[in-house]
Parts: C-alpha cells; sequence; structure tokens
C-alpha cells in the first residue's frame, strides 16, 4: 500500500511502514512541507496514498467532501506519543484488509476505532 505521511504524524512511522514493504511519502524536507489541509490530501490523492494523520478534522470533513479517495487514517489518542501512535497503526495494519481502506476514513482512539462508512 501507498502511505502519505501527515507532518504530525512520527516520522519513524515512516521506516516501520518500509520494512512492512510499503511505499510511504513524506513531504518533510522538501518544498511541500507546511501545506495546507485540502493541498495534502489532494497530494495524497495523486500518489493514490492512504493519508496518515493525527488532525480530527480529516475525519469530520472527507467523507463528506469526497466520495472516492484512497483512505484516511487518524489516530486520535488523548495522550499522543510516538509509541502509543505506532501501536494504534499496528493494530489496524494487522486487523484491517487493504483492499478496506479505499473510501473509508478511520479515526483510532485509545481503546476503539471508527470507520466510516463502517466495515459491514
Amino acid at each position: 500500500m501507498n502511505f502519505l505521511l501527515d507532518e504530525n504524524f512520527p516520522k519513524v512511522a515512516a521506516s516501520v511502514l518500509r520494512e512492512a514493504g510499503h511505499c510511504v511519502f513524506d513531504v518533510r524536507g522538501t518544498a511541500e512541507e507546511g501545506m495546507d489541509d485540502p493541498g495534502l490530501f489532494a497530494k495524497a490523492q495523486l500518489l493514490n496514498a492512504v493519508l496518515l494523520t493525527t488532525d480530527r478534522d480529516f475525519f469530520h470533513t472527507i467523507p463528506h467532501l469526497f466520495d472516492s479517495h484512497a483512505g484516511v487514517v487518524v489516530i486520535a489518542l488523548r495522550q499522543p506519543n510516538r509509541t502509543a501512535i505506532l501501536a494504534r497503526l499496528g493494530w489496524l495494519l494487522s486487523h484491517i484488509n487493504s483492499r478496506d481502506f479505499a473510501n473509508r476514513v478511520f479515526q483510532l482512539r485509545d481503546k476503539s476505532f471508527i470507520a466510516y462508512p463502517s466495515l459491514g
């Protein structure tokens, strides 16, 4: 799968995902660093990449604005830190089939998750 890391997502996630065989894009250190949320989402779609972020706004806006997209994962923890974010990402990747990411937005919380649309 392809992933695009938001700047607020731990950079170490890139190496973890690459070691698992995924393709990872990160705008940090490029001319696109600091782009706004619509630009970041557009970049993810251009790359056919699932957007990884901690920005909760994506969960509430993307499903209402776009019918078709590669997917969005929002990790929304009470006390976010690199270890906890990576643990939730690992849980998601081990429990959700890669074909279920397209056109779906996930919000992962400390001990639960929401998928929109639901996983049926």
